[in-house]
């Protein structure tokens, strides 16, 4: 089933250190592109980030993009009370000794070493959230461009669809047009009050009826129609394929073109090329 290149995913998780969000947005490109918006305190990510998108997505532009917020009070201090309490007691001791000690200030106290501490955030703790979250982003992204993909495989079936039909009314044509090529011949010898050897007309008959042929032409486009339809029931990455059949089927009906005789056929290779060039335009977004 083909995958859309086209998609969007967002995913966001509070925790007590704050909170994390993830978008990842992803657009057509002719090779995998990744690009990466990480806060510094999260740039070592970055190989495992990349990482992850060469392990699951083949082609396309990604950008990803990381925030973090921490919560306010998450590097606010706090007192050491034990450490305190021991301070206290050392003072005690001090003041029973020497009466006459000066009692050291409240912010003497607080700049004493040990008395105040600042809580970290636990950094290994956020970059493992931050790859859970992510790897949900990706699978999100993944499922989106699934169902994308899956739309435009019908759109191109459709399609396919419609140059079958093309491709049988110009077999349909083919007898006619020969019949009609033989008849204005004889029209024109006619015209021209011109007696032709029966083997000169013969020879004229079979140079007619080799460029009005174009079985070998609409036999491969059959063939790569069938070639793209089984391509869209294929797993993993399809674009590039089914890009170089629509170069194929293209070139197929420029050339039924080219042989046209009569306008059914020249009409029918025109609504062969717009049909082709419709299917192009949606195949650019796949995968």
């Amino acid at each position: 089933m083909p995958h859309s290149m086209t998609a969007f995913a967002r995913t966001e998780q509070a925790a007590a250190f704050g909170t994390l969000q993830i978008e990842i947005r992803s657009v057509n490109q002719r090779y995998l592109d990744p690009h990466f918006r990480l806060p510094e305190a999260l740039r070592e990510l970055e190989p495992a980030l990349r990482e992850a998108l060469r392990q699951r997505l083949a082609r396309g532009k990604i950008e990803c993009t990381l925030r973090f917020e921490s919560q306010e009070d998450t590097e606010a201090p706090s007192i050491n009370v034990a450490r305190l309490v021991e301070i206290a007691n050392a003072l005690a001791t001090i003041n029973a000794q020497v009466p006459d000690a000066r009692a050291p200030t409240t912010l003497e106290l607080l700049n004493h070493p040990g008395v105040l501490q600042t809580r970290h955030l636990d950094q290994e703790t956020i970059k493992a959230r931050a790859l859970t979250l992510f790897d949900q982003a990706l699978t999100e992204l993944i499922d989106t461009r699934a169902r994308e993909g899956e739309k435009l495989g019908e759109m191109i079936a459709s399609r396919l669809d419609a140059v079958s039909e093309q491709v049988n009314q110009v077999r349909g044509f083919l007898p006619q047009i020969l019949e009609r090529q033989r008849a204005l011949l004889l029209e024109r010898l006619e015209s021209a009050k011109t007696e032709l050897d029966p083997q000169r007309l013969e020879a004229e008959l079979v140079m007619v009826a080799q460029k009005a042929d174009v079985d070998e032409e609409l036999d491969r486009l059959d063939t790569h129609v069938d070639e793209v339809r089984r391509q869209l029931t294929q797993k993993g990455p399809q674009g590039r394929r089914l890009d170089f059949l629509m170069q194929e089927l293209n070139r197929e009906a420029n050339t039924l073109s080219s042989k046209s005789v009569v306008a059914d056929t020249t009409r029918c290779a025109v609504e062969l090329k717009v049909l082709i060039e419709q299917m192009r335009e949606q195949i650019q977004n796949i995968e």
